[in-house]
């Protein structure tokens, strides 16, 4: 099973108000395909990762992170201002299905995940941990908070369409894929030992980079998720600073 907290948003608006507030091009979308999307902040800091299903014409269901529902439904709330559309919580059963086509498109790439399917897990909570950091998959207060931009993530490239009209945020994540890059971007890196969060990395004796998940596989190598600047070469040997105290 997956943690999930749902959203719908519903009304004669409910399709130009997401396309308005979302990063991707929800509007696009035809009954039953869905698409993950970005809800951002004018400076496009991350509020909140999303799913975007459309079940119908005017009919629309947001999968987001556990916690973050009431913080999707309360600011799609204060922005609606006249948009014709009713926001509110729902209650489903997520479950994410590799290597079949049921369900729909999501998040996790080479995924499909499926709502109140009645299915029985066949991967522990940790074994989905691992397969999530081995696939480099961020996960919210992980690999994505406000500290970070989409483009860092790798969001930009499954969140975020360049060809739609204007969104909060918009701005800013146009100009660092069009005119610069940015100064870090996620990596999967093995290392010698479990380390803590957001532990320091080093290259070369110097600072580049910090964990932000990790996780032992069977052999008991360690696998883990991080933020590395990006002129240290892919190859490059990287290192966790030495604790202190």
């Amino acid at each position: 099973m997956r943690q999930r907290e749902f959203v719908r948003v519903a009304g004669p608006d409910a399709a130009g108000y997401l396309q308005r507030m979302v990063s991707n091009d929800v509007e696009a979308l035809g009954p039953g395909e869905a698409r993950p999307a970005l809800l951002l902040t004018a400076k496009a800091r991350v509020i909140a990762p999303l799913v975007v299903v459309r079940r119908g014409d005017e009919d629309f269901l947001l999968l987001t992170e556990p916690g973050l529902g009431e913080v999707v439904r309360a600011h799609l709330m204060r922005m609606r201002l006249r948009a014709q559309c009713e926001i509110e919580p729902e209650e489903h059963r997520s479950a994410l299905v590799f290597g079949g086509d049921e369900g729909f498109a999501t998040d996790w790439p080479g995924a499909r995940e499926t709502l109140d399917a009645g299915v029985e897990p066949t991967l522990s909570d940790e074994e989905l941990e691992l397969r999530r950091i081995e696939s480099g998959v961020p996960c919210w207060e992980h690999e994505i908070d406000d500290r970070i931009l989409p483009a860092e993530a790798g969001l930009d490239a499954t969140h975020v369409s360049f060809s739609k009209g204007c969104y909060p945020g918009q701005e800013p994540v146009a100009r660092l894929h069009f005119r610069g890059h940015p100064n870090r971007g996620l990596r999967v890196v093995e290392l010698d030992e479990m380390p803590e969060y957001d532990a320091p990395l080093l290259h070369d004796g110097r600072e580049v980079g910090r964990v932000t998940s990790a996780a032992r596989r069977g052999d008991g190598t360690v696998v883990a998720l991080a933020y590395v600047r990006t002129e240290v070469p892919d190859d490059a040997p990287l290192a966790l600073a030495a604790r202190t105290g």
